[in-house]
């Protein structure tokens, strides 16, 4: 049971056209799924991130184990500190939050711009 001549020599004489061919169906593939897996998920993942850079006092936080809250303190770049009920405050990793249900008061302002706003408003 030998493999004749024939054979031997026609599958020796690789064409590089067929070969671009049968890879094209893999590319094409992956080119489907970076589109609808990839780029969403970092999507996401950014806009997670954005949410939680933007937390301020005074929001109110959920975790991903569901606890709901108000930021009472943002501690440092990697926790908060919540209150989940009247006197219990817990801290919290900021990347653990999975979403902000209403945003807060705004920073406080100096008194400098409590003056001039003051003024203006005593202007008119």
């Amino acid at each position: 049971m030998l493999i004749t001549p024939a054979y031997a020599q026609a599958a020796g004489a690789g064409d590089t056209n067929s070969m671009l061919m049968s890879l094209l169906p893999f590319a094409l593939i992956f080119v489907i799924m970076y589109f609808l897996i990839l780029r969403p998920q970092q999507k996401k993942v950014r806009d997670h991130a954005d949410l939680v850079k933007n937390i301020r006092r005074g929001d109110t936080v959920v975790t991903s184990g569901g606890l709901v809250g108000k930021v009472t303190k943002v501690v440092d770049d990697d926790q908060i500190e919540f209150e989940i009920s009247d006197g219990v405050r817990v801290r919290q990793m900021r990347q653990m939050i999975s979403g902000v249900r209403a945003k807060g008061e705004p920073a406080k302002e100096s008194k400098d711009s409590k003056e001039a706003a003051k003024d203006d408003a005593a202007s008119k």
